[in-house]
C-alpha cells in the first residue's frame, strides 16, 4: 500500500501516489516547531528556574530523609533552620563536636531571592529570627511545625510537618496556624 498526496491509503501504484508532498511535510515540521517553541520555555521555567518550588521540594525531601534515618539508625535527628542566613543542616545524637561544626559549615544555603520567613512550632510559637531546631525522635516523630518560605517576587509557600505521619503538606500561600 502507498500513501497518496492527499494522505489517504491507496493500493494503486503510479506516479502521483508515492507519498506526501514537500509542502505537506514543511507544514507539519513548521507546526511541530511552533508547538515546541511555545511549550519548552514554560516547562523550563516551571521545572528549572523556579527557585522557590525547588527549595520547597528539597525541604520536603530532607524531612523524609531525616525521618527515615532516625527510624533506621534509632537516633534522634535534628534539622537546624537558620533564618538570618537562610541555611539548614542536620545533626544526630552521637555526632562528635567536630562533626557538628563541619555540618554547620557545609549547610545548604537557599538560592538568592528565596528566604525562610518564619517557622511555627507547637509549644514554641512563631519564630522569625535566629535558629529553629526541629527534632525527630527514634520513631520518626517530629514536632508539628509550619515552615514559611518566600521569594522576592512576593510568592509564599507553607510547609506543614505532620507529627506522627512524617508527611509534609505544601501550600502555595502563607498559611497561619489559626487558619488550619
Amino acid at each position: 500500500m502507498k500513501i497518496s498526496t492527499t494522505g489517504s491509503w491507496s493500493s494503486r501504484e503510479g506516479p502521483g501516489t508515492k507519498g506526501f508532498t514537500l509542502i505537506e511535510l514543511a507544514v507539519v515540521i513548521a507546526l511541530l516547531g511552533l508547538f515546541l517553541g511555545l511549550t519548552i520555555p514554560r516547562f523550563q521555567y516551571a521545572l528549572v528556574a523556579d527557585d522557590l518550588k525547588a527549595t520547597t521540594r528539597k525541604i520536603v525531601g530532607l524531612v523524609r530523609e531525616v525521618r527515615n534515618e532516625a527510624i533506621r539508625e534509632q537516633r534522634v535527628y535534628t534539622i537546624h533552620l537558620d533564618i538570618e542566613s537562610n541555611r539548614w543542616w542536620t545533626e544526630h545524637t552521637g555526632m562528635e563536636d567536630e562533626e557538628m561544626v563541619l555540618a554547620k559549615e557545609e549547610a545548604f544555603v537557599l538560592p538568592s531571592g528565596v528566604r525562610i520567613l518564619d517557622v511555627w512550632c507547637r509549644g514554641k510559637g512563631k519564630q522569625a529570627h535566629g535558629e529553629v531546631i526541629l527534632h525527630f525522635s527514634k520513631k520518626g516523630y517530629v514536632e508539628q511545625a509550619l515552615i514559611h518560605l518566600g521569594e522576592d517576587d512576593g510568592r509564599e509557600f507553607t510547609l506543614t510537618l505532620s507529627p506522627f505521619l512524617g508527611t509534609v503538606k505544601v501550600h502555595d500561600t502563607y498559611v497561619d496556624i489559626v487558619a488550619m
